[in-house]
């Protein structure tokens, strides 16, 4: 398995189950990552150098006033068409981007346009998790309703999966709990940086 989270350039240690559940999501799906491949909100690029292990292009396409350091190919806002032309990419990726759009449906009406025949996307959204990047965090997706805005766009044969479970889940919430709890003078926050860090 490639540890694709190595090449994230934002790695935090009490992130490290999200990143373990990210490398096992995004390997699984490996086989697909071929030919041309588009990265609809690729922000930083944090994961092009995994993704040319396996295609043979990498396209970003972002928003240019994210609260990344955007470095994309074609700034365009995801919520309108995107200026790309129809049946180019091989393989669409879009991670943890579909929370953030307004107007989720005209992303995935354009994933499908600019998909050659037999291509694939991969996407992946967050189901429990805190509200981020705000103001623009606008949904939660259930299995359902990611199911019934692929089946509208147009796609056919779309497979909704857990990358995670209960207790991934609560670890996480915890993390992110007692994080917030790491407060006060330096001398203080590295107090409690040595209670919390075996938690």
């Amino acid at each position: 398995m490639i540890q694709a989270s190595k090449y994230h350039n934002n790695r935090k240690p009490w992130n490290w189950l999200v990143y373990q559940s990210g490398d096992q999501f995004l390997n699984k799906y490996s086989p697909h990552y071929k030919g041309k491949l588009y990265d609809l909100g690729c922000g930083v690029r944090s994961y092009e150098a995994f993704f040319l292990n396996f295609a043979e292009s990498y396209v970003g396409v972002d928003w240019g006033a994210s609260v990344h350091d955007t470095k994309a190919d074609i700034f365009t806002d995801l919520n309108q068409p995107l200026p790309v032309a129809s049946e180019v990419a091989d393989t669409i990726v879009c991670l943890s981007v579909l929370e953030h759009l307004s107007e989720p449906q005209t992303l995935l009406n354009e994933a499908y346009r600019i998909m050659k025949p037999g291509a694939v996307m991969i996407l992946q959204v967050p189901w429990q998790w805190r509200l981020h990047e705000e103001p623009y965090d606008f949904f939660r997706y259930t299995p359902y309703g990611l199911k019934y805005l692929f089946g509208k766009a147009g796609f056919e044969d779309v497979e909704v999966e857990a990358t995670s479970g209960f207790f991934s889940m609560w670890c996480l919430k915890f993390n992110y709990f007692t994080l917030g709890l790491i407060t006060g003078p330096r001398i203080i926050r590295g107090i409690k940086k040595v209670i919390f860090l075996p938690l």
